[in-house]
Order: structure tokens, then C-alpha cells, then sequence
């Protein structure tokens, strides 16, 4: 395998099976359930509940994935609603930041500015940050 790759490799002690859980209306509880290298249900690790739901925003719908407490199904079904507020509001903040990182961004446009490129008292080149 190339430096520029990374490492592909699945770790063996880590492996879940994936069941999903919907009510077909406001969103999927996913069931992650450790397992060994055979297949069969490790009991020395616990049982993990990820919810996922969307939400609708002015530039369309947004998935939102959060961990749901719980050791059981029942449990993990009580607790989405509370999971999946607490998903969206880290969403809108992440959405808030990129926004603000956006804005807050320095782009000169070309043109002869003083101490530029093509500016007939010299200078350097063009200032853009991304």
C-alpha cells in the first residue's frame, strides 16, 4: 500500500452487525451489535444505538446521525426524541460556523490595487485565501 493511502484494513476486534428500526415516519434507529471474528455476538461489549433523522432547510433536506442512550431497543426508542434534538442543534451550530467561517473569509479580486501584480509601482502578487 502507497504513503498516500491510508491503511484499509479492518480491525477485527471491532467489528458490528448493523440492524435498522423505523416507524416509517420520523426516522431510523440503528441497532449496532458487537460481534466476534466467527460471527457470533460478543457479550464482553456493549450494544450501540445511532439515530438518524432529517431535517428540512431552506437549501433542502439535511441528515442528521447521533448516539441514542440506551442498553435496549425500548430504551433507544424512548430516548430518540431527546438524541435527535440534541443532533440538530449540534448540526445548526456546525452549519452557524461554516456560515461564519465563509464570511469571514479575505478574497481581493484582480486588478491594479496598490502593491499587486500589474500595479505600475510594483509589487507582488494577488492575496486570495480560500
Amino acid at each position: 500500500m502507497s504513503q498516500l493511502t491510508p491503511d484499509m484494513q479492518m480491525d477485527i476486534a471491532s467489528l458490528y452487525r448493523e440492524d435498522s428500526y423505523t416507524d416509517r415516519k420520523l426516522g431510523v434507529i440503528r441497532c449496532m451489535t458487537p460481534v466476534t471474528a466467527t460471527g457470533e455476538t460478543d457479550s464482553t461489549r456493549p450494544i450501540l444505538f445511532l439515530g438518524q433523522a432529517e431535517i428540512m432547510t431552506s437549501m433542502g433536506s439535511v441528515p442528521i446521525n447521533f448516539e441514542i442512550e440506551g442498553k435496549t431497543l425500548g430504551e433507544a426508542v424512548a430516548n430518540f426524541a431527546e438524541a435527535a434534538q440534541k443532533g440538530i442543534e449540534r448540526t445548526v451550530q456546525q452549519i452557524n460556523e461554516m456560515r461564519r467561517q465563509q464570511a469571514s473569509q479575505l478574497v481581493v479580486a484582480p486588478g491594479n490595487m496598490p502593491g499587486l501584480k500589474g500595479d505600475p509601482r510594483g509589487g507582488g502578487g494577488k492575496i486570495q485565501l480560500p
